[in-house]
Formats: C-alpha cells, sequence, structure tokens
C-alpha cells in the first residue's frame, strides 16, 4: 500500500503482539510498521530482487518465493495473520492462494482495488478501461491478471468458506463503510476460515 493512511487502517486490524506473514511485501513497509509500532514478528514473502533488498535494508526478514508455488514452507496455522495486500490480481490461482492464507493463518487479511469503484464504472460506461491511482497502468501494458470487486470477494470467501470478520473499502485514506462496492477504490477484508 503506497499511501501512509492507508497503512495505518490496515495495521489496525493486526492485533498487537501477533506473529504475521505478509506475502508480497513490496519493500517490507507495512511489517517494518507493525514491528516498529504494533510489537509484531514475521517475516515476508517477496519475488523481486530490489524489493526484497529493500526488505533487508529496512530490517524485515524476508523470503525470496514465488507466490504462484503456494505456500508448502510453512506450517498450518504457523502465523497469527497472513497478509495478502494488493497482491490477489496478480496471481493466476487466486482461490488457491487464498486457501493457503487460511490455512497457515489464523486471520487473513486482503485487499485489492475494487474494480467497482463509481470512476471505474464511469470509464468503462465510456467504453475505455479505467486509469486510476489504484489501476495506474493501460490495459495494454498491466501487471493484472484480474480485476475484482468488493461484492466479488464476498462471494469467493463463501465459496471456500472463509467467515469475513471485518470488511470496507478505502479512498483517498479513509475508511469507506458505506456503499464500499460503489464508494471505495480498494477493498479490504479481513476473513477467517469457518467454524474456527
Amino acid at each position: 500500500m503506497s499511501e501512509r493512511r492507508d497503512l495505518e487502517l490496515i495495521a489496525e486490524l493486526v492485533p498487537p503482539g501477533s506473529r504475521v506473514l505478509d506475502l508480497g511485501c513490496g519493500g517490507g513497509e507495512l511489517l517494518a510498521h507493525l514491528c516498529a509500532h504494533r510489537g509484531c514478528s514475521g517475516y515476508g514473502i517477496e519475488i523481486a530482487d530490489a524489493n526484497v533488498l529493500r526488505c533487508v535494508q529496512r530490517g524485515v526478514q524476508v523470503v525470496q518465493l514465488n507466490l504462484e508455488e503456494g505456500l508448502a514452507l510453512f506450517d498450518d496455522r504457523s502465523f497469527d495473520v497472513v497478509l495478502q495486500l494488493d497482491t490477489l490480481q496478480h496471481l493466476r490461482n487466486t482461490e488457491r492462494m487464498l486457501r493457503e492464507t487460511a490455512r497457515v493463518g489464523r486471520i487473513g487479511i486482503v485487499s485489492f482495488p475494487n474494480f467497482a469503484h463509481w470512476p471505474n464504472r464511469l470509464s468503462v460506461a465510456r467504453g475505455r478501461m479505467p486509469v486510476t491511482r489504484t489501476l495506474p497502468y493501460q490495459w495494454y501494458d498491466t501487471p493484472n491478471i484480474r480485476v475484482g470487486t468488493f461484492a466479488d470477494f464476498e462471494v469467493l470467501a463463501r465459496r471456500n468458506g472463509l467467515s469475513i470478520l471485518d470488511s470496507f473499502g478505502l479512498r483517498d485514506g479513509r475508511a469507506v463503510r458505506t456503499l464500499p462496492n460503489l464508494l471505495a477504490s480498494v477493498a479490504v477484508f479481513k476473513f477467517e476460515r469457518s467454524g474456527t
């Protein structure tokens, strides 16, 4: 997450002292924040060499791993919280990674650009793919494999036996709880496996 306030809102979802696994951690900014301000510990998972280096420079423990290969490296429930922020849309097997997130963590937290945000809808109604702060690429050069909506994730969670503990949208560094599918540029969900 690039905006500092978005990072802080998501960090508030993580219980203090948690053991955290941050999937697609980028340069480790959130994990460093959680360790410094919430007494957390844990690891980041990142594939890009430059981001791994930034994590190391920041003092974040990082494992270089391709998330498409899964999380077999980790035992069931080996983390209190597994973060998957701004990564789902880049993965080929989103459902598998969501199940892996629920397997290795007691709680999962995901975020992704909300394609149903009203400016995106307006752009599509005009016949163009949206280019926004949360979807900053042209259709022909995007690293996103897919786009999703707030409402889509609710269906995906149910289909995979997940209970949503909290959900909201983000827009301009503020939480959006009223009509987030329409009014939020980013969707955020906190969940656990049903029956846990």
